[in-house]
């Protein structure tokens, strides 16, 4: 029996092509949106669905320093 991943990949790549559907930052790239949104939303409540997702998948990479991991992607 195959274990599934704890991570997957794709959400990285969905980081650095998704926009922003809404807001004060409408159109903008999820990977580009400033600290301070994230931790607004911390604040408020992430919205529900994928982009929920994420908007907290990027605020937990923020948190930890791990922006430098979507960099090559970026170039991509």
């Amino acid at each position: 029996m195959e274990e599934e991943p704890l991570f997957n990949h794709d959400i990285l790549f969905q980081l650095v092509q998704t926009r922003m559907p809404f807001g004060k930052y409408e159109g903008q790239l999820i990977c580009n949106l400033p600290d301070a949104y994230f931790e607004w939303f911390k604040r408020k409540g992430f919205p529900k669905g994928k982009i929920g997702m994420l908007l907290q998948t990027m605020y937990e990479i923020k948190l930890n320093g791990l922006s430098y991991l979507l960099e090559p992607l970026k170039k991509q």
